[in-house]
């Protein structure tokens, strides 16, 4: 993809739980438009897209709910414990996801800021035909508290997913842009 220079595009990553659809939010507030990739995501997989095809076949219907859509909770917890399993998901999710992020962007209105928020994109090589990269970062201890609250996840498995992705700093190390988030009161249930 090379650079539209009509639409100002801004690469926003981070970790899992450090507050993207924090800095979303803010960002959205000024007139950008969000091109989350996690929503993208959800898109692709549901019942019935190729993507959850291939994902129902690699890694068996088990891991569908009654309504035959994914049980991200199963999924997860089958590959964020297996390396192998992992790289097989993300080689049938990313192609994919690049595809449609490439499409969305193609269809945005000239003279607009468009957010891409994924967190793998500069692994992705997407972040580098963007005109600014933003890390959104946090401690690792407030992204547990964050995914123990709002995903439901348990600390073990919080843990599990923290662990999965390369180190914040290498992120940070590369970014024109850096949001250092905090976790506020009404994230945790108390003041911190």
């Amino acid at each position: 993809m090379a650079k539209r220079e009509d639409v100002y595009l801004i690469s926003l990553t981070g970790n899992i739980g450090v507050g993207k659809s924090t800095v979303d939010a803010m960002l959205a507030a000024k007139g950008a438009d969000i091109l989350d990739a996690d929503v993208v995501v959800h898109d692709l997989q549901r019942t019935g897209q190729p993507v959850w095809e291939a994902i129902v076949e690699r890694f068996g219907a088990d891991i569908l709910g009654e309504d035959r859509e994914l049980d991200r909770a199963k999924l997860g917890q089958r590959v964020f414990g297996d390396a192998a399993a992992l790289r097989d998901l993300e080689l049938i999710v990313h192609p994919a996801v690049g595809r449609e992020e490439l499409r969305r962007i193609a269809a945005a209105p000239a003279g607009s800021v468009l957010v891409l928020d994924a967190i793998k994109l500069i692994e992705s090589g997407m972040a580098a035909n963007c005109h600014s990269l933003w890390v959104v970062t946090a401690p690792a201890e407030q992204q547990v508290k964050r995914l123990v609250s709002q995903r439901g996840l348990t600390e073990a498995m919080a843990w599990q997913r923290i662990r999965a992705q390369p180190p914040q700093a290498e992120k940070v190390a590369q970014a024109d842009a850096v949001s250092y988030t905090h976790l506020r009161a009404h994230e945790t249930g108390r003041n911190i």
